[in-house]
């Protein structure tokens, strides 16, 4: 696989290659041809007709089309226009949306150019990762990635970071087999396996690549990701019911108005005709082209709106689901914490000294930090001694305790028999030595026995437990030419160093949030308990000393781990078939699950779960293709930025589907009293409908999308899963809302039909509708703060489109074509103030209940 291999030159290889012919070139490429390219198939890679084909299959868009051409087929060409130039523009915005991330992933992608040493024919040369071929043999240095899975045939001091496989951010060792043939899982010091895109931090080394591409450990992943399918979200599936059950009914009631219309008013053509008419308005007001266009355009800009906080979505569903998400599982290593080693404690007499609560370095613990430096390499590339490099350049600058005088003479590297490694140099008052490695290592070359050793294990222990990685440090005098084994030497002991991965600076705020906002967040780890307890506490986890371990969770049956999940915090060396299982078993309990990680490891779970959420900085194409979101940034606060959209999104959107429904009520009882009144006239016309559809689809998209989102947005528990957008609340205010709307209109229009012709009262009944229209704009804005409040909070699409249905009213009303066009006549101006007061009283009721609930509110609190 190609993988983000470093172009560097390196060290001059210290390796034997004089023996090493590798493959040919001719070899190469019968292989390369047969076995395909070292890279994962790219089948998620979507072009432009790809995309349009998508969008193009989805049902609330044929709903769209076939709504539009229906209305075409009725001889209403302008509506058809309208509407199917609405289907287009807002097919251009997903087309726009879903283009921009397909090339923000290239970008991603394209940040590196892999490349790779290998031996062919004798000679070394650098070649594309790409084409690495089974059989390769292949040099990587300190710094590299590993472009394929192999075995390592010779090694100096290799070692290598796994965590993008196994979540464990301090490197494991390397040893060279030349019997062995198959590949070790990973993880695990000693041994001879390289798995591909892991990092090499240390040494050199030479490996025989046994498989590439879809055959590699990350060959296998993806194909488990392949095995896993997402369905339409519970929202999608919602919206698509009840567009149907809309377009049932509106065609039905079409049909029926045209018949009853007919039947009862004589039969004859111009009969007819005007139940025709009727029948189209029915049709035109019940139709549901309004419900898929919000669902559509909400999520649209709702992508767009979370991109600007530096979060992709892949998946735009994902950002309304996320509203909902009772748990977050988050990987430790590069989404808690930084991924780099930082030195935390030092100890050397005394007492460990915490290096986060000191501003200044006591002089007791100087000696630890000084001969730890010295026992690392002068420009480190190991996270460990780069931390120890970075400690001492800003504790012990301008000290006698840094030696950039002395010279390295020799260097005692890490063993599988002694895990120390010691430096000898020449100093102008003779050579010294300076050991760091495992505490058992540095015990044993001090030789600490009975109460000193006791002490010493104590110390150790109590460093590992707060989830530090503790090595011991010691130092001695090398009074003649250095021997060959270090052990010979007399050392004496200077104390420990405690290194930690440290805590994101932002993390535990977000954390915070999170609780705040009902959502429980879980730590899943490949990394030891104490360490992952340690960073739980730190993150300010609920449950966190609740630990499960990877072997405990394979003695659970999926009933007891059902149970023990309810209320663990962490989740410590857990391989990556545990945590797919982890995330279906929250599933399984009901919970809407978001899963964080940058890992090969974590793509099955970022599939799986509800919303999957990959870091885009130092995540890997794996992790980023199986997401539905992806942090630009690796800012795990922008998280809680994208659950709050994802709920202020769904509350929009719940707001946007009462106005929808509300302001439908009267047009639909308009359409239909008359047919059934007698001897009323048409109130309404398809164009009235149309120039009240002008009002219904920006107010419903553009106003509703723009509100910002509720003061306790982020205060409330998350909605329930199994809630339905068209919750009773939601429809009995929605229709109460209509109905209000309706009698008002209906009461102007009795009152005016005795002293004015039916243009007038027509003409009235309309005006009157259209200002309770507005009025179910203002007062719905927000379901807590009064509209008097809303009309204060700025709302750019809210003042446009109030001001151009006024300014449309006043042209339809006094132009005289467009007022004969529209059926109407001249009202007078008191008719007017009248229509005015209906439309605005007709909803102060939800005022009065809007207070009701801040008042109640305010009393729970």
């Amino acid at each position: 696989m190609a993988t983000n291999a470093p172009q560097r030159s390196g060290p001059k290889s210290m390796l034997d290659l004089d023996d090493v012919r590798g493959l040919t070139e001719a070899e190469a490429a019968a292989r390369l041809a047969a076995e395909g390219a070292n890279e994962l198939p790219d089948e998620r890679r979507r072009g432009i007709l790809h995309i349009v084909l998508e969008v193009a299959r989805e049902p609330m868009f044929l709903m769209l089309v076939g709504a539009g051409t229906l209305y075409l087929f009725m001889g209403e060409p302008a509506d058809a226009a309208m509407l199917l130039g609405f289907v287009l523009v807002v097919m251009g915005i997903t087309i726009v949306q879903e283009r921009r991330t397909e090339r923000a992933l290239d970008a991603l992608r394209d940040l590196s150019s892999p490349r790779a040493l290998v031996v062919r024919d004798g000679q070394t040369r650098r070649i594309a990762g790409r084409d690495v071929v089974r059989g390769d043999w292949v040099v990587v240095s300190e710094g590299d990635r590993v472009p394929a899975d192999g075995l390592l045939r010779q090694g100096l001091h290799l070692s290598v970071d796994e965590s993008l496989l196994t979540g464990e951010s301090v490197p494991v060792r390397k040893t060279p087999s030349h019997s062995a043939t198959t590949l070790d899982a990973p993880g695990g010091d000693d041994l001879p396996s390289l798995l591909s895109g892991t990092l090499v931090t240390a040494g050199q080394g030479l490996f025989e690549v046994v498989a590439t591409g879809p055959s590699s450990q990350l060959g296998r992943i993806g194909r488990a990701l392949s095995e896993l399918s997402s369905g339409p979200t519970p929202l999608q599936k919602e919206t698509g019911r009840l567009v149907r059950t809309f377009a049932i009914i509106g065609l039905s009631a079409c049909a029926a108005v045209v018949v009853v219309y007919g039947l009862t008013r004589g039969g004859t053509a111009e009969v007819w005709k005007e139940g025709l008419l009727a029948g189209i308005a029915m049709a035109m007001a019940t139709l549901p082209e309004e419900f898929p266009v919000v669902l559509t355009v909400f999520l649209s800009l709702g992508a767009w709106r979370i991109s600007r906080r530096g979060v992709l979505t892949r998946r735009m569903p994902a950002i309304e689901t996320l509203g909902s998400a009772t748990v977050l599982c988050v990987d430790k290593t590069g989404t808690l914490t930084e991924n780099r080693m930082s030195l935390r404690a030092l100890q050397s007499h005394g007492d460990a000294v915490d290096l986060t609560e000191v501003d200044a370095l006591p002089e007791d613990v100087h000696e630890a930090l000084e001969w730890a430096i010295l026992a690392s390499r002068p420009d480190p590339f190991d996270p460990m001694e780069r931390a120890l490099r970075d400690a001492g350049d800003a504790r012990l600058a301008n000290t006698e305790h840094l030696h950039a005088s002395w010279s390295l003479e020799r260097e005692y590297p890490l063993t599988p028999e002694l895990l120390a490694v010691s430096h000898v140099w020449a100093t102008d008052e003779g050579r010294v030595v300076a050991s760091k490695g495992a505490p058992e290592a540095i015990a044993g070359l001090c030789h600490l026995d009975g109460e000193a050793r006791d002490r010493f294990d104590t110390q150790v222990s109590a460093l590992a437990s707060r989830g530090l990685r503790v090595l011991g440090v010691a130092r001695g005098r090398v009074d003649q030419e250095p021997p060959e084994d270090v052990r010979q030497l007399a050392f004496e002991l200077v104390g420990l160093v405690g290194f930690e991965d440290p805590l994101r600076a932002d993390v535990p705020a977000a954390v915070a949030d999170c609780h705040t906002a009902g959502v429980r967040v879980v730590m899943i780890t490949g990394d030891y308990a104490a360490t992952a307890q340690s960073i739980a506490a730190q993150a300010g986890l609920a449950g966190a000393d609740r630990v499960i371990t990877g072997p405990e969770l394979d003695a659970l049956d999926d009933t007891d781990l059902a149970e023990r999940i309810a209320d663990a915090a962490v989740f410590a060396r857990v391989v990556p078939a545990q945590k797919l299982r982890l995330v279906q078993a929250l599933k399984a309990r009901g919970e809407v699950v978001a899963m964080t990680g940058d890992g090969v490891n974590d793509a099955p779970a970022l599939k799986a779960a509800h919303i999957g959420i990959a870091m885009g900085g130092r995540g890997t194409d794996v992790a980023r293709e199986a997401a539905s979101l992806v942090l630009l940034e690796d800012d795990f606060s922008d998280i809680v930025a994208a659950v709050r959209l994802g709920r202020r999104i769904y509350d929009n959107l719940r707001k946007a589907v009462a106005f929808i429904v509300a302001v439908h009520v009267p047009i639909i009882g308009l359409s239909m009293i008359p047919v059934f009144a007698g001897d009323w006239p048409l109130l309404l016309l398809p164009i009235h409908v149309v120039f009240l559809e002008l009002v219904i689809d920006p107010s419903c998209t553009l106003i509703f999308e723009a509100e910002e989102a509720d003061e306790d947005v982020m205060r409330r528990p998350p909605r329930s899963p199994g809630e339905s957008l068209f919750s009773p609340q939601v429809v009995w205010i929605s229709v109460l809302q209509g109905l209000s709307t309706l009698a008002a209109s209906v009461g102007v229009f009795v009152l005016a039909r005795s002293t004015h012709d039916p243009d007038a009262a027509r003409a009235l009944t309309f005006v009157t509708l259209i200002v309770a229209a507005l009025t179910i704009i203002s007062v719905n804005r927000s379901w807590t703060h009064s509209a008097l409040v809303t009309l204060r909070t700025p709302n750019t699409a809210f003042r446009w489109v109030v001001s151009g249905t006024l300014v449309m009213l006043a042209v339809v009303l006094g132009v005289p074509p467009v007022r004969e066009r529209f059926h109407f006549a001249v009202p007078h101006a008191d008719d007017l103030g009248l229509a005015l007061i209906a439309g605005f009283a007709c909803l102060l009721w939800f005022e009065v209940v809007k207070w009701r609930w801040r008042t109640q509110d305010q009393a729970g609190r």
